[in-house]
């Protein structure tokens, strides 16, 4: 009898062990897992009652309609009227492939639906909904198209945003796909070694190379006990480690201004080390590297892994943007921005305004200010420097007629094949309208031969065209 009670408590407690596990995990997948489950692009659930709504359309900053839906042998078809131009920010609404990008992201808006709810629901049933909400962007048809013209043919991306607002004018990553026949060029795409589907503006994480020196140029002055003065005679070894100029030839006496210019590597190996890994972490993060950005559509976190036991070569490293530094083309943009917005880093915006079938805006996105980078004072600073980087340094191929250009060139090494090509920068210095960052993937040579050239063009065409 006795070992009878003991064999039913042992079930007993191995049942109350089973339940309390199930009702951990239940609570553990409402709480953390639920979301992602509900949001992800293959869920069937994304598609029911999709048949009944007319989806939203989707238009540029002016008006001009991106992506609409019409009706077609008594079901709904979606239309992108720009073909591969769009096809990372809109992305694609597929029923066997799933959604991507603006269509993934705003599904809810484009169909005009609540979250599931029992009231939502009820209220659903009395009142069916037959028309979703039409997204204007900050887009400009024009500077897209115009963007993308200069990445035909090669691999990268091209963000272009407005410093103060936040608001992008464009957005580019190449390679890029045709929505309007995924179908038919499935299989090519996914087999791509290229990765047409990798949405390098947000996506890409790239070694920044020297355009990471604004940062570590930042984390110098607010250090502020860091000798500025520094003879380059071309390489400098660190830790047993040998870090060489560009072609190994040295700028002789020079400090942090000439430094930036000319882009020193040795100059800001050496000063890197001397900043320490806090500290250049700490500024690091004001611009939201090791951090995730508030978006539209979701970004891969830019990296700079100083915490960790990172030595006096991975500093050094890091200070020239070489090494465990990782950034995204939109982060990057951050940056510059950030500098020329006085030092205030703003949220990136891509949908300016949600707007309702009967043409109200329920939502749309205001500016904000996200971070403080660093002091006006410093920014300031750091813009002059710039500023002389394309009057007198490596970003000469910015340089725009009568507009004062600020800008930061940068080659990084490629372990895997040819060195990108960088550039980031803004424009009027004084009163910033326009600020970009472009990254050649691959493009085997600097920042300031191909990047710049591009990023002038961009640059000049987008103050003549946007008010």
């Amino acid at each position: 009898m006795e070992k009878e009670v003991k064999r039913i408590i042992t079930i007993l407690i191995g049942i109350c062990i089973l339940f309390v596990s199930l009702v951990i995990y239940i609570s553990y997948f409402q709480i953390f897992k639920a979301e992602s489950v509900k949001m992800n692009s293959y869920n069937k659930r994304l598609w029911i009652g999709e048949e009944k709504i007319l989806r939203g359309s989707i238009m540029d900053r002016n008006g001009k309609i991106l992506a609409y839906s019409e009706k077609r042998d008594g079901s709904y078809n979606r239309i992108y009227n720009y073909e591969n131009l769009y096809s990372h920010i809109i992305g694609y609404n597929h029923r066997e492939y799933g959604k991507a990008g603006l269509e993934l992201e705003y599904n809810n808006a484009l169909l005009n639906i609540s979250e599931s709810t029992t009231l939502n629901e009820l209220k659903n049933i009395i009142v069916p909904n037959t028309e979703g909400n039409t997204l204007q962007l900050t887009i400009d048809h024009h500077i897209q198209e115009y963007s993308r013209n200069f990445l035909k043919g090669k691999k990268g991306s091209i963000v272009a945003i407005n410093p103060t607002t936040g608001e992008i004018y464009s957005m580019v990553s190449m390679p890029d796909f045709n929505p309007s026949t995924l179908k038919e060029d499935w299989d090519n795409i996914v087999e791509d070694e290229n990765s047409p589907l990798l949405n390098r503006a947000i996506s890409g994480l790239y070694q920044p190379g020297s355009t990471f020196k604004v940062l570590t140029s930042i984390a110098a002055i607010e250090k502020g006990n860091v000798d500025e003065k520094y003879k380059c005679t071309g390489s400098t070894k660190i830790d047993g480690y040998n870090f060489k100029d560009y072609n190994e030839k040295g700028h002789g006496n020079i400090d942090l201004e000439d430094a930036l210019v000319y882009s020193c590597n040795t100059y800001f190996a050496e000063r890197g080390v001397e900043i320490g890994k806090e500290k250049l972490g700490e500024v690091a993060e004001r611009f939201f590297i090791n951090k995730k950005i508030p978006f539209d559509l979701q970004v891969d976190k830019s990296s700079f892994p100083y915490k960790g036991s990172a030595g006096k070569t991975d500093i050094a490293a890091a200070s020239i943007g070489q090494g465990e530094v990782l950034m995204t083309p939109l982060n990057m943009a951050m940056v510059a921005s950030g500098i020329a917005n006085g030092g205030d880093v703003v949220k990136p915006i891509l949908v300016k305004e949600t707007i309702s079938p009967k043409g109200r805006v329920i939502d749309s996105n205001k500016t904000q200010i996200i971070s403080k980078g660093t002091e006006i004072s410093i920014a300031s600073k750091i813009k002059n420097m710039m500023v002389e980087g394309v009057k007198r340094g490596t970003s000469k191929n910015a340089s725009i007629d009568s507009v004062e250009v600020a800008g930061k060139t940068g080659t990084a090494q490629n372990s895997s094949g040819k060195d990108h090509a960088w550039f980031i920068g803004f424009a009027p210095a004084e009163e910033p309208k326009i600020a970009i960052a472009v990254i050649l993937e691959e493009e085997g040579s600097s920042g300031g031969q191909a990047a710049a050239p591009i990023a002038r063009n961009i640059m000049l065409e987008t103050l003549n065209t946007i008010n």
